[in-house]
């Protein structure tokens, strides 16, 4: 297949549905390099929780080069605006050495700001109004959320009150600046989602579960907590948060399982809805049934790929 500068293969899926084994092998088989669109794999030292399984980065015993996973250390606060920074330095580096850029990830929004931008994300921190806000009831955040301009206010996420703060600051901002422009990259991005039924991913995602905990993931979080605050820990999603709270002796560990268990579905839905809501946006998602074989797979891929050169 030959490589088009333009085109940039996508591959999503919701959590434990094999699309990180998908697109190294597609890498493999068309001299290719992963862009990850992961918000926590670029953390070192945050591999059991955030799923990185790098051992699946191998193939024929040959390692197929990775981009934004582990360049961040504990502690650090990454967000989306750095992110598409980084994209756009990773894309232009794979560019320039004649390889073919795969995107490979779950998260939804930091795989739509790879392929669009994000200009609202480029608006800077206000660490003063932050303060202020801060102090806030959650009940006065959304007053203050609901008096945003209904045109920007449908573009900005309140499902949580650090995300309703950071609504308000781009609001206070925009209200006598203008929206940063960004420069964007020249993609020709092609989606490929990893179709799997709902108790299919139930029960990966359990099994995934379990195998973590027995593997190691409460001794990742053991070994954080001497290099970070527990609050710090916590922030780093729900892996992290949880198992935090079972050190802490919240819960016990049938309790600790539970929760989590509980809290992945919860997120693989989210995961699969901000798909379909791209979809409803105008990408043109190609699925392929998680039980067809990996041949079947990659050759689905080249066929829409060599139609779209």
């Amino acid at each position: 297949m030959r490589n088009k500068a333009e085109i940039l293969p996508v591959i999503i899926g919701p959590t434990a549905s094999g699309k990180t084994n998908l697109a190294v092998n597609l890498a493999h088989a068309c001299n290719g390099e992963i862009i990850s669109a992961d918000s926590r794999q670029v953390y070192r030292e945050m591999n059991i929780g955030t799923g990185k399984d790098l051992e699946e980065y191998t193939v024929n015993n040959l390692l197929i080069p990775y981009h934004l996973i582990d360049i961040c250390e504990p502690g650090e606060k990454y967000n989306i605006n750095i992110y598409f920074k980084d994209f756009v330095r990773s894309l232009a580096d794979i560019r320039s050495r004649t390889k073919l850029p795969i995107l490979c990830g779950g998260s939804g929004l930091y795989v739509q700001t790879a392929l669009e931008g994000n200009e609202l994300s480029s608006v800077p921190v206000n660490n003063n109004l932050r303060q202020q806000l801060s102090k806030l009831e959650k009940i006065e955040l959304q007053n203050h959320f609901d008096l945003i301009a209904p045109n920007l206010k449908e573009k900005l996420d309140k499902t949580s009150t650090k995300r309703m703060i950071r609504a308000i600051e781009i609001d206070y901002f925009l209200q006598s600046n203008p929206i940063p422009v960004l420069k964007k990259p020249n993609i020709n991005p092609v989606l490929f989602g990893i179709d799997i039924s709902r108790n299919e991913r139930r029960n990966k995602i359990s099994m995934r579960l379990k195998e973590r905990l027995e593997n190691g993931m409460i001794e990742e979080v053991q070994k954080l907590q001497q290099k970070i605050s527990n609050e710090d820990i916590k922030y780093y999603g729900l892996e992290y948060l949880f198992v935090t709270e079972y050190l802490e002796k919240k819960y016990d560990f049938n309790e600790l399982f539970r929760r989590l268990e509980i809290a992945i579905h919860q997120f693989s839905k989210r995961q699969m809805t901000w798909f379909r809501k791209m979809e409803k946006d105008g990408y043109t998602i190609h699925w392929i049934n998680h039980l067809i074989s990996l041949d079947q797979k990659l050759n689905f891929i080249r066929e829409i790929l060599e139609k779209r050169n």
